[in-house]
């Protein structure tokens, strides 16, 4: 079948779905292909539960209108966005970094939505699957759209760009993240700077962090370039002080929002709210919704949280790590008020050569600060030669946590995605 009758089915059942155990009436289902799973065998369940149309590259017995053999699924489902994409003559935003860079397609989101009809990016999906997806979820009223892209090698973002398109585009940072499919820090300049080649070749328009140089000079070929930061931007903000847990931050130069008091935990969240307001600026949202949209926004997914349970502070930062959002987050707790301060750090992943240095010079941090407990969970914690408590899984820390039975503490829970550091408070 063309691309273009599928975009017609697609128009009558705009749902698409890649997990048969998840289909409704009507769906298209996509029969995706992974390391650990093949869709093109779930092509009878799904359409059991009311699959509208099953598009499949394998042979799977049925023979019916219902069932569309395609050369590749993955990439008719990457087509099939790109032919939405080009249908809506609207901002795309294509946001991208190796630290915070869903809190800040939230924060932008919500400025956004106080104004205008705004898509985004749910959950995780931000990868090859999820950017498309995200895409072919965007309906005809949409003003603007915000999307998420997650990499961890070269050429990934520019694949993205190819379908997505964005107008505009916004690097939150480049730091020490996927260091092994990158091949180093310089490798995730190039890799992350994808999305601003792309801009710089079709005359798009980025959005900048100013207080890193690395990005001024990354984006110094685009045409516009729009800047936030702490001095010497378009917008410019800086960190009040404070004695509560909340980042409370000033604007400086920019807009006329004096001050906005956040529901988010960490000075290192002072870029992502500038951003958001940098962002609302350039699309003329009035300053007293880009305040508001900004005070009301409460983190999700492990990101940033501040949960009171049992008579203790947790700071729930579990949704990834990496070695520059360790850092800071370390960091950022040891200012925090409180005297009976507990670390629950879980190991960083895709860090190749680098993984047990990069851990060793984690554990270095920590010893400059004084803890009533430390600690550690993953293999690599466990090599080194330290005065911590290691335990080898979560649910081995989690036993050790609920025996502690503590009371008046100030927790800090963080790991990267698969050491599921959550699971220690279920």
């Amino acid at each position: 079948m063309e691309l273009n009758q599928l975009y017609q089915l697609y128009l009558k059942n705009p749902e698409i779905e890649t997990d048969s155990r998840k289909i409704k009436k009507g769906d298209i289902f996509f029969a995706l292909k992974g390391p650990n799973f093949n869709g093109n065998k779930y092509v009878h369940q799904a359409l059991e539960s009311g699959a509208s149309f099953c598009i499949v590259d394998e042979e799977t017995g049925f023979q019916n209108e219902q069932v569309i053999y395609v050369e590749d699924c993955l990439q008719t489902l990457q087509q099939l966005a790109k032919k939405h994409r080009q249908q809506f003559n609207i901002p795309f935003i294509a946001i991208t970094g190796s630290n915070g860079k869903t809190t800040t397609k939230e924060l932008i989101h919500a400025v956004l939505s106080s104004t205008y009809k705004t898509y985004t990016t749910t959950g995780n999906l931000n990868n090859h699957i999820g950017v498309p997806l995200t895409i072919l979820k965007i309906k005809p009223d949409a003003e603007i759209a915000v999307i998420e892209m997650g990499a961890n090698h070269q050429k990934e973002i520019e694949g993205y760009c190819t379908y997505t398109l964005p107008t505009h585009g916004l690097i939150t940072n480049c730091g020490k993240a996927h260091l092994e499919g990158f091949g180093g820090e310089a490798g995730v300049r190039k890799g992350k700077g994808e999305l601003f080649e792309f801009l710089k070749k079709n005359t798009g328009i980025a959005f900048i962090n100013r207080d890193y140089d690395y990005l001024a000079e990354m984006s110094s070929a685009i045409s516009t370039v729009i800047s936030y930061g702490t001095v010497d931007a378009d917008i410019t903000g800086r960190e009040m002080k404070h004695t509560g847990e909340f980042l409370e931050l000033g604007i400086t130069k920019g807009t006329n929002i004096p001050e906005i008091k956040t529901q988010l935990v960490g000075g290192y969240n002072l870029p992502n709210i500038l951003a958001a307001v940098c962002v609302g600026k350039t699309f003329k949202v009035d300053d007293t919704k880009i305040k508001a949209a900004l005070e009301t926004y409460t983190p999700s997914n492990s990101r940033s949280q501040l949960i009171e349970k049992d008579g203790n502070k947790i700071i729930l930062d579990a949704y990834n790590a990496n070695p520059s959002s360790m850092k800071v987050a370390i960091e950022n707790f040891a200012a925090l008020p409180g005297n009976k301060k507990i670390l629950l750090l879980g190991g960083m992943m895709e860090l190749g050569t680098e993984s047990l240095r990069e851990h060793e010079s984690l554990v270095k941090l920590i010893d400059l600060y004084p803890w009533h407990k430390v600690v550690l969970v993953g293999n690599d914690f466990k090599k080194l030669p330290d005065h911590f408590l290691h335990f080898k899984n979560t649910g081995e820390a989690k036993a050790w946590y609920q025996q502690q039975h503590f009371s008046k503490a100030q927790v800090l829970i963080k790991g990267s995605r698969s050491m599921q550091m959550e699971r220690v408070l279920e």
